[in-house]
Protein backbone atom coordinates (compact mmCIF):
# COMPACT_ATOMS: atom_id res chain seq x y z
CA UNK A 1 0.00 0.00 0.00
CA UNK A 2 2.89 1.89 0.55
CA UNK A 3 4.59 1.17 -2.80
CA UNK A 4 1.62 2.51 -3.98
CA UNK A 5 1.20 5.63 -2.30
CA UNK A 6 4.81 6.31 -3.09
CA UNK A 7 4.38 5.85 -6.67
CA UNK A 8 0.94 7.90 -6.80
CA UNK A 9 3.33 11.03 -5.19
CA UNK A 10 5.42 10.68 -8.15
CA UNK A 11 2.50 10.60 -10.35
CA UNK A 12 1.07 13.46 -8.60
CA UNK A 13 3.88 15.59 -9.03
CA UNK A 14 4.82 15.05 -12.33
CA UNK A 15 1.13 16.05 -14.01
CA UNK A 16 1.49 19.27 -11.73
CA UNK A 17 4.42 20.11 -13.42
CA UNK A 18 3.70 19.32 -16.63
CA UNK A 19 0.39 21.49 -16.22
CA UNK A 20 -0.40 24.98 -15.88
CA UNK A 21 -3.43 27.62 -16.21
CA UNK A 22 -2.81 30.97 -16.40
CA UNK A 23 0.29 31.16 -14.46
CA UNK A 24 -0.91 28.91 -11.77
CA UNK A 25 -0.41 25.15 -11.25
CA UNK A 26 -3.22 22.90 -11.59
CA UNK A 27 -2.62 19.85 -11.81
CA UNK A 28 -5.45 17.31 -11.33
CA UNK A 29 -4.23 16.74 -7.35
CA UNK A 30 -2.69 20.32 -7.51
CA UNK A 31 -1.37 21.69 -4.05
CA UNK A 32 -3.09 24.53 -2.15
CA UNK A 33 -0.58 27.18 -0.54
CA UNK A 34 -0.27 25.84 3.15
CA UNK A 35 -0.53 22.15 2.11
CA UNK A 36 3.23 21.23 2.60
CA UNK A 37 3.80 23.16 5.54
CA UNK A 38 0.66 20.69 7.03
CA UNK A 39 2.55 18.13 5.75
CA UNK A 40 5.52 18.84 7.14
CA UNK A 41 3.67 19.55 10.96
CA UNK A 42 2.95 16.21 11.07
CA UNK A 43 5.62 13.20 10.81
CA UNK A 44 6.48 9.87 12.65
CA UNK A 45 3.52 8.54 15.31
CA UNK A 46 1.24 11.46 14.93
CA UNK A 47 1.06 11.40 10.96
CA UNK A 48 0.70 7.33 11.74
CA UNK A 49 -2.12 8.39 14.32
CA UNK A 50 -3.59 10.63 12.05
CA UNK A 51 -4.10 7.68 9.18
CA UNK A 52 -5.42 5.43 12.18
CA UNK A 53 -8.13 8.55 13.24
CA UNK A 54 -9.25 8.63 9.72
CA UNK A 55 -9.76 5.09 9.22
CA UNK A 56 -11.14 4.94 12.37
CA UNK A 57 -13.96 7.15 11.55
CA UNK A 58 -14.63 6.40 8.17
CA UNK A 59 -15.38 3.00 9.74
CA UNK A 60 -18.64 4.78 11.79
CA UNK A 61 -19.99 6.33 8.75
CA UNK A 62 -22.93 4.00 7.89
CA UNK A 63 -23.00 1.68 10.97
CA UNK A 64 -25.80 3.87 12.05
CA UNK A 65 -27.46 3.39 9.03
CA UNK A 66 -26.94 -0.26 7.78
CA UNK A 67 -27.45 -1.94 11.49
CA UNK A 68 -30.67 -0.35 11.04
CA UNK A 69 -31.86 -1.46 7.49
CA UNK A 70 -30.91 -4.97 9.21
CA UNK A 71 -33.32 -4.80 11.49
CA UNK A 72 -35.44 -2.66 10.08
CA UNK A 73 -38.70 -5.16 10.47
CA UNK A 74 -38.28 -5.37 14.11
CA UNK A 75 -37.85 -1.48 14.13
CA UNK A 76 -41.05 -1.03 12.60
CA UNK A 77 -43.09 -3.60 14.58
CA UNK A 78 -41.27 -2.14 17.91
CA UNK A 79 -42.06 1.03 17.47
CA UNK A 80 -45.57 0.53 15.57
CA UNK A 81 -44.21 2.39 11.81
CA UNK A 82 -46.26 1.93 9.49
CA UNK A 83 -44.21 1.72 5.87
CA UNK A 84 -44.75 5.34 4.87
CA UNK A 85 -42.73 5.74 8.03
CA UNK A 86 -40.41 3.76 7.70
CA UNK A 87 -39.86 5.32 4.13
CA UNK A 88 -38.86 8.93 6.44
CA UNK A 89 -37.11 7.18 8.34
CA UNK A 90 -34.85 6.33 5.79
CA UNK A 91 -34.87 9.69 4.69
CA UNK A 92 -33.65 11.25 7.78
CA UNK A 93 -29.71 10.09 7.11
CA UNK A 94 -29.63 12.61 3.74
CA UNK A 95 -31.81 15.47 5.41
CA UNK A 96 -28.84 15.42 7.75
CA UNK A 97 -25.98 15.41 6.35
CA UNK A 98 -27.86 18.22 4.01
CA UNK A 99 -28.75 20.33 7.00
CA UNK A 100 -25.55 19.81 9.33
CA UNK A 101 -23.03 19.19 6.50
CA UNK A 102 -23.08 22.56 5.77
CA UNK A 103 -22.20 23.99 8.73
CA UNK A 104 -18.54 22.03 8.76
CA UNK A 105 -16.50 24.56 6.83
CA UNK A 106 -17.85 26.78 9.55
CA UNK A 107 -17.48 25.36 12.30
CA UNK A 108 -13.90 23.96 11.20
CA UNK A 109 -12.66 27.37 10.48
CA UNK A 110 -13.60 28.31 14.34
CA UNK A 111 -12.64 25.21 16.22
CA UNK A 112 -10.23 23.22 13.90
CA UNK A 113 -11.06 19.82 11.69
CA UNK A 114 -9.60 17.69 13.94
CA UNK A 115 -11.73 18.69 16.93
CA UNK A 116 -14.95 18.57 14.83
CA UNK A 117 -14.32 15.54 13.82
CA UNK A 118 -13.74 14.15 17.67
CA UNK A 119 -16.81 15.68 18.60
CA UNK A 120 -18.44 14.48 15.58
CA UNK A 121 -17.36 10.92 16.50
CA UNK A 122 -18.74 11.27 20.13
CA UNK A 123 -21.85 12.42 18.96
CA UNK A 124 -22.07 9.03 16.73
CA UNK A 125 -21.62 6.80 19.74
CA UNK A 126 -24.10 8.94 22.08
CA UNK A 127 -26.74 8.91 19.40
CA UNK A 128 -25.96 5.46 18.78
CA UNK A 129 -26.00 4.01 22.46
CA UNK A 130 -29.68 6.10 23.39
CA UNK A 131 -32.01 6.20 20.27
CA UNK A 132 -32.60 1.98 20.36
CA UNK A 133 -34.15 2.65 24.38
CA UNK A 134 -36.11 6.44 22.62
CA UNK A 135 -39.30 4.37 23.58
CA UNK A 136 -40.80 6.60 20.87
CA UNK A 137 -40.44 7.14 17.11
CA UNK A 138 -40.03 10.17 17.64
CA UNK A 139 -37.37 10.15 20.59
CA UNK A 140 -35.71 7.65 18.37
CA UNK A 141 -36.31 9.72 15.04
CA UNK A 142 -34.29 12.39 17.45
CA UNK A 143 -31.20 10.23 18.86
CA UNK A 144 -30.72 9.02 15.11
CA UNK A 145 -30.32 12.73 14.12
CA UNK A 146 -28.11 13.27 16.67
CA UNK A 147 -25.49 10.46 15.29
CA UNK A 148 -26.29 11.79 12.03
CA UNK A 149 -25.01 14.57 12.87
CA UNK A 150 -21.75 13.76 13.74
CA UNK A 151 -21.50 11.85 10.78
CA UNK A 152 -22.39 14.57 8.40
CA UNK A 153 -19.56 16.94 9.31
CA UNK A 154 -16.85 14.00 9.15
CA UNK A 155 -18.73 13.53 6.13
CA UNK A 156 -17.62 16.66 4.51
CA UNK A 157 -14.28 16.83 6.25
CA UNK A 158 -12.72 13.61 5.39
CA UNK A 159 -11.69 15.30 1.79
CA UNK A 160 -10.71 18.16 3.21
CA UNK A 161 -8.03 16.65 5.91
CA UNK A 162 -6.85 14.14 3.23
CA UNK A 163 -6.50 17.40 0.84
CA UNK A 164 -4.30 19.22 4.02
CA UNK A 165 -1.87 16.90 5.12
CA UNK A 166 -1.89 14.23 1.87
CA UNK A 167 -1.79 16.32 -1.15
CA UNK A 168 0.15 14.13 -3.56
CA UNK A 169 -1.98 11.04 -2.42
CA UNK A 170 -5.24 12.35 -2.54
CA UNK A 171 -6.10 8.67 -4.33
CA UNK A 172 -4.58 6.87 -1.78
CA UNK A 173 -5.92 7.92 1.03
CA UNK A 174 -9.71 8.51 -0.27
CA UNK A 175 -9.54 5.22 -1.48
CA UNK A 176 -8.44 4.10 2.38
CA UNK A 177 -10.87 5.91 3.97
CA UNK A 178 -13.34 5.18 1.54
CA UNK A 179 -12.51 1.33 1.91
CA UNK A 180 -12.51 1.30 5.63
CA UNK A 181 -16.08 3.40 5.49
CA UNK A 182 -17.15 -0.17 3.12
CA UNK A 183 -15.71 -2.25 5.33
CA UNK A 184 -17.64 -0.70 8.48
CA UNK A 185 -20.75 -0.53 6.07
CA UNK A 186 -20.65 -4.12 5.26
CA UNK A 187 -19.34 -4.98 8.51
CA UNK A 188 -22.39 -3.69 10.33
CA UNK A 189 -25.43 -5.10 7.74
CA UNK A 190 -23.81 -8.68 8.11
CA UNK A 191 -22.87 -8.80 11.89
CA UNK A 192 -25.89 -6.86 13.11
CA UNK A 193 -28.74 -9.82 12.88
CA UNK A 194 -25.90 -12.40 14.23
CA UNK A 195 -25.07 -10.33 17.08
CA UNK A 196 -28.65 -9.24 18.04
CA UNK A 197 -29.52 -13.23 18.41
CA UNK A 198 -26.23 -14.15 20.42
CA UNK A 199 -27.19 -10.80 22.77
CA UNK A 200 -30.70 -12.30 23.57
CA UNK A 201 -32.36 -11.45 20.68
CA UNK A 202 -33.09 -7.54 21.68
CA UNK A 203 -33.04 -5.60 18.26
CA UNK A 204 -32.46 -2.31 20.90
CA UNK A 205 -29.59 -4.06 21.95
CA UNK A 206 -28.11 -5.25 18.75
CA UNK A 207 -28.68 -1.82 17.63
CA UNK A 208 -27.10 -0.18 20.65
CA UNK A 209 -23.43 -2.57 20.53
CA UNK A 210 -22.53 0.27 17.72
CA UNK A 211 -21.83 2.82 19.98
CA UNK A 212 -18.58 1.12 21.26
CA UNK A 213 -17.48 1.00 17.96
CA UNK A 214 -17.88 5.04 17.98
CA UNK A 215 -15.98 5.69 20.93
CA UNK A 216 -13.18 3.96 19.77
CA UNK A 217 -13.08 6.39 16.96
CA UNK A 218 -12.95 9.47 19.47
CA UNK A 219 -9.70 8.01 20.84
CA UNK A 220 -6.94 9.34 18.29
CA UNK A 221 -8.55 12.55 17.61
CA UNK A 222 -8.23 13.92 20.84
CA UNK A 223 -4.28 14.73 20.59
CA UNK A 224 -4.85 16.42 17.98
CA UNK A 225 -7.55 18.68 19.74
CA UNK A 226 -5.28 19.30 22.66
CA UNK A 227 -1.63 19.41 20.97
CA UNK A 228 0.25 20.77 18.36
CA UNK A 229 -1.84 19.01 15.75
CA UNK A 230 -4.50 20.76 16.19
CA UNK A 231 -3.34 24.13 16.06
CA UNK A 232 -1.43 23.38 12.70
CA UNK A 233 -5.57 22.88 11.07
CA UNK A 234 -6.35 25.76 12.66
CA UNK A 235 -3.62 27.96 11.70
CA UNK A 236 -4.60 26.67 8.35
CA UNK A 237 -6.81 29.38 7.23
CA UNK A 238 -4.65 32.06 7.99
CA UNK A 239 -1.14 30.30 6.32
CA UNK A 240 -3.83 30.36 3.16
CA UNK A 241 -4.27 34.22 3.41
CA UNK A 242 -1.21 35.02 4.05
CA UNK A 243 0.55 33.03 1.12
CA UNK A 244 -2.70 34.87 -0.68
CA UNK A 245 -1.26 37.94 0.27
CA UNK A 246 2.73 36.64 -0.55
CA UNK A 247 1.81 35.49 -4.28
CA UNK A 248 -0.12 38.85 -4.89
CA UNK A 249 2.63 40.71 -4.09
CA UNK A 250 4.75 38.70 -6.25
CA UNK A 251 2.20 39.35 -8.95
CA UNK A 252 1.41 35.22 -9.12
CA UNK A 253 -2.41 34.21 -8.52
CA UNK A 254 -2.95 33.04 -4.62
CA UNK A 255 -5.98 31.21 -3.68
CA UNK A 256 -9.35 32.38 -5.00
CA UNK A 257 -12.40 33.65 -3.68
CA UNK A 258 -15.36 31.32 -4.99
CA UNK A 259 -18.31 31.78 -5.34
CA UNK A 260 -19.45 27.77 -6.17
CA UNK A 261 -22.81 28.25 -7.60
CA UNK A 262 -21.14 29.72 -10.24
CA UNK A 263 -19.23 26.93 -11.21
CA UNK A 264 -20.80 24.08 -13.57
CA UNK A 265 -18.98 21.83 -12.44
CA UNK A 266 -19.68 22.11 -9.02
CA UNK A 267 -23.74 21.76 -9.48
CA UNK A 268 -22.83 18.50 -11.76
CA UNK A 269 -20.78 17.37 -8.95
CA UNK A 270 -23.17 18.18 -6.33
CA UNK A 271 -26.41 16.24 -8.81
CA UNK A 272 -24.14 13.44 -9.14
CA UNK A 273 -23.58 13.20 -5.18
CA UNK A 274 -27.35 13.45 -4.91
CA UNK A 275 -28.39 10.57 -6.98
CA UNK A 276 -25.60 8.32 -5.67
CA UNK A 277 -26.31 9.05 -2.80
CA UNK A 278 -30.20 8.22 -3.32
CA UNK A 279 -29.53 4.83 -4.55
CA UNK A 280 -27.25 4.05 -1.69
CA UNK A 281 -29.66 4.70 0.98
CA UNK A 282 -32.23 3.55 -0.73
CA UNK A 283 -30.29 0.24 -1.14
CA UNK A 284 -28.99 0.26 2.63
CA UNK A 285 -32.25 1.00 4.12
CA UNK A 286 -34.39 -1.28 1.59
CA UNK A 287 -32.10 -3.85 0.13
CA UNK A 288 -32.52 -6.33 3.14
CA UNK A 289 -36.16 -5.99 3.20
CA UNK A 290 -36.73 -6.77 -0.57
CA UNK A 291 -35.07 -10.18 -0.08
CA UNK A 292 -36.65 -10.90 2.72
CA UNK A 293 -39.78 -10.16 0.51
CA UNK A 294 -38.93 -12.51 -2.42
CA UNK A 295 -38.91 -15.51 0.75
CA UNK A 296 -34.61 -14.73 1.77
CA UNK A 297 -34.26 -15.52 5.12
CA UNK A 298 -33.55 -12.36 7.59
CA UNK A 299 -30.21 -13.62 8.05
CA UNK A 300 -29.50 -14.83 4.73
CA UNK A 301 -30.70 -10.95 3.54
CA UNK A 302 -28.43 -9.49 6.01
CA UNK A 303 -25.66 -11.23 4.67
CA UNK A 304 -26.47 -10.33 0.83
CA UNK A 305 -26.82 -6.38 2.11
CA UNK A 306 -23.29 -7.06 3.38
CA UNK A 307 -22.16 -8.29 0.24
CA UNK A 308 -23.11 -5.79 -1.78
CA UNK A 309 -21.45 -3.52 0.88
CA UNK A 310 -18.39 -5.57 0.88
CA UNK A 311 -17.66 -5.06 -2.24
CA UNK A 312 -16.88 -1.40 -1.70
CA UNK A 313 -13.94 -2.49 0.16
CA UNK A 314 -11.67 -2.96 -2.74
CA UNK A 315 -12.97 -1.17 -4.92
CA UNK A 316 -12.95 2.04 -3.17
CA UNK A 317 -9.79 1.99 -2.61
CA UNK A 318 -8.99 0.92 -6.16
CA UNK A 319 -11.43 3.33 -8.12
CA UNK A 320 -9.94 6.64 -6.26
CA UNK A 321 -6.63 5.68 -7.62
CA UNK A 322 -7.44 5.06 -11.10
CA UNK A 323 -9.63 8.05 -11.37
CA UNK A 324 -6.69 10.29 -10.35
CA UNK A 325 -4.48 8.95 -13.11
CA UNK A 326 -7.35 9.74 -15.92
CA UNK A 327 -7.59 13.11 -17.43
CA UNK A 328 -11.62 12.36 -16.78
CA UNK A 329 -13.76 10.06 -14.96
CA UNK A 330 -16.78 9.87 -17.16
CA UNK A 331 -15.84 6.18 -18.34
CA UNK A 332 -15.65 5.31 -14.66
CA UNK A 333 -18.84 6.96 -13.99
CA UNK A 334 -20.74 5.32 -16.94
CA UNK A 335 -18.93 1.89 -15.88
CA UNK A 336 -20.53 1.82 -12.52
CA UNK A 337 -23.82 2.60 -13.86
CA UNK A 338 -24.08 -0.17 -16.19
CA UNK A 339 -23.55 -2.41 -13.39
CA UNK A 340 -26.07 -0.68 -11.00
CA UNK A 341 -28.97 -1.05 -14.12
CA UNK A 342 -28.19 -4.94 -14.41
CA UNK A 343 -28.60 -5.60 -10.85
CA UNK A 344 -31.84 -3.37 -10.49
CA UNK A 345 -32.95 -5.51 -13.70
CA UNK A 346 -32.02 -8.68 -11.74
CA UNK A 347 -33.74 -7.40 -8.47
CA UNK A 348 -37.13 -6.63 -10.86
CA UNK A 349 -37.24 -10.14 -12.54
CA UNK A 350 -35.27 -12.67 -10.48
CA UNK A 351 -34.76 -11.15 -6.81
CA UNK A 352 -34.32 -14.37 -4.81
CA UNK A 353 -32.81 -16.64 -7.98
CA UNK A 354 -29.98 -14.06 -8.50
CA UNK A 355 -29.73 -12.61 -5.42
CA UNK A 356 -26.08 -13.13 -5.29
CA UNK A 357 -25.18 -11.49 -8.53
CA UNK A 358 -27.78 -8.41 -7.81
CA UNK A 359 -26.27 -7.84 -4.62
CA UNK A 360 -22.63 -8.10 -6.40
CA UNK A 361 -23.67 -5.63 -9.01
CA UNK A 362 -25.22 -3.19 -7.23
CA UNK A 363 -22.39 -3.01 -4.49
CA UNK A 364 -20.20 -2.44 -7.95
CA UNK A 365 -22.33 0.27 -8.68
CA UNK A 366 -22.47 1.80 -5.06
CA UNK A 367 -18.81 2.54 -5.54
CA UNK A 368 -19.79 5.79 -7.20
CA UNK A 369 -19.79 7.55 -3.87
CA UNK A 370 -15.74 7.11 -3.58
CA UNK A 371 -15.76 8.39 -7.15
CA UNK A 372 -17.37 11.32 -5.86
CA UNK A 373 -15.34 11.80 -2.82
CA UNK A 374 -12.51 11.36 -5.00
CA UNK A 375 -13.86 14.07 -7.58
CA UNK A 376 -14.21 16.20 -4.97
CA UNK A 377 -10.67 16.85 -4.57
CA UNK A 378 -9.95 16.75 -7.96
CA UNK A 379 -12.11 19.70 -8.98
CA UNK A 380 -10.45 22.10 -6.73
CA UNK A 381 -6.81 23.49 -6.92
CA UNK A 382 -6.76 24.43 -3.18
CA UNK A 383 -7.31 23.53 0.33
CA UNK A 384 -10.17 26.27 0.87
CA UNK A 385 -11.88 25.99 -2.80
CA UNK A 386 -11.97 21.62 -1.30
CA UNK A 387 -13.93 22.61 1.80
CA UNK A 388 -16.38 24.59 -0.15
CA UNK A 389 -16.75 21.96 -2.76
CA UNK A 390 -17.12 19.51 -0.64
CA UNK A 391 -19.97 21.22 1.82
CA UNK A 392 -22.00 22.04 -1.55
CA UNK A 393 -21.69 19.28 -2.81
CA UNK A 394 -22.31 16.97 -0.16
CA UNK A 395 -25.10 19.61 1.43
CA UNK A 396 -26.50 19.63 -2.13
CA UNK A 397 -26.54 16.42 -2.89
CA UNK A 398 -28.18 15.52 0.15
CA UNK A 399 -31.05 17.52 -0.35
CA UNK A 400 -31.74 16.19 -4.01
CA UNK A 401 -31.80 12.48 -2.07
CA UNK A 402 -33.73 12.79 0.43
CA UNK A 403 -37.11 12.33 -1.32
CA UNK A 404 -36.04 8.86 -2.71
CA UNK A 405 -36.46 6.93 0.28
CA UNK A 406 -39.32 7.84 1.37
CA UNK A 407 -40.64 7.84 -1.90
CA UNK A 408 -39.90 3.91 -2.03
CA UNK A 409 -41.49 3.76 1.05
CA UNK A 410 -44.78 4.91 0.16
CA UNK A 411 -44.69 3.54 -3.66
CA UNK A 412 -44.26 -0.29 -2.12
CA UNK A 413 -46.67 0.20 0.62
CA UNK A 414 -49.51 1.69 -1.57
CA UNK A 415 -48.75 -1.07 -4.51
CA UNK A 416 -48.12 -4.03 -2.44
CA UNK A 417 -44.66 -4.85 -3.80
CA UNK A 418 -41.38 -3.88 -5.10
CA UNK A 419 -42.03 -3.62 -9.41
CA UNK A 420 -42.92 0.18 -9.44
CA UNK A 421 -39.61 1.16 -6.61
CA UNK A 422 -37.43 -0.92 -8.24
CA UNK A 423 -38.54 0.38 -11.90
CA UNK A 424 -38.27 4.00 -10.51
CA UNK A 425 -34.43 3.05 -8.95
CA UNK A 426 -33.35 1.73 -12.67
CA UNK A 427 -35.27 5.14 -13.64
CA UNK A 428 -33.07 7.59 -11.42
CA UNK A 429 -29.90 5.77 -12.45
CA UNK A 430 -29.84 7.57 -15.94
CA UNK A 431 -29.43 11.15 -14.68
CA UNK A 432 -27.24 9.75 -13.06
CA UNK A 433 -24.72 8.44 -14.92
CA UNK A 434 -24.75 11.52 -17.32
CA UNK A 435 -24.42 14.27 -14.50
CA UNK A 436 -21.58 12.29 -13.57
CA UNK A 437 -20.21 12.14 -16.92
CA UNK A 438 -20.23 16.01 -17.00
CA UNK A 439 -18.61 16.41 -13.22
CA UNK A 440 -15.72 14.46 -14.32
CA UNK A 441 -14.45 16.57 -16.90
CA UNK A 442 -11.00 17.80 -16.52
CA UNK A 443 -11.37 21.31 -15.26
CA UNK A 444 -11.38 22.89 -11.33
CA UNK A 445 -14.28 25.03 -9.57
CA UNK A 446 -11.83 28.10 -9.40
CA UNK A 447 -11.43 28.57 -12.97
CA UNK A 448 -15.61 28.64 -13.07
CA UNK A 449 -16.40 30.71 -10.08
CA UNK A 450 -13.58 32.41 -8.78
CA UNK A 451 -14.97 36.40 -7.78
Amino acid sequence: MMVGMAAEETHTKTRTRTRTRTGTQTGTTGRDPGTSEATRALTGWPMRLLVVGIVLSAVNLRPAITSLGALLEEVRDGLGMSGSVAGLLTSVPPLCFAVFGVTAPRLARRFGPAAVVCVGMAAIAAGLLVRPFAGSTPAFLAASALALMGIAVSNVLMPVIVKRWFPDRVGSMTGLYSMALALGTSTAAAATVPLTDALGGSWQTGLAVWSALAVAAVLPWIPFVRGGGAASVEEAPARDAASGKAAHARGEAGPARLRITRSRTAWALAVFFGLQATAAYITMGWMAQVFRDAGVAASTAGVLLAVTMVMGVPLAFVIPRLATRLPQQGPIVLALGVCGLAGYAGLYFAPAGGAWAWAVLLGISNCSFPLALTMVGMRARSGPGVAQLSAFAQSTGYLISIPGPLLVGILYQHTGGWGVPIALMAALMLPQMAVGYLAGRDRTVEDEAAV
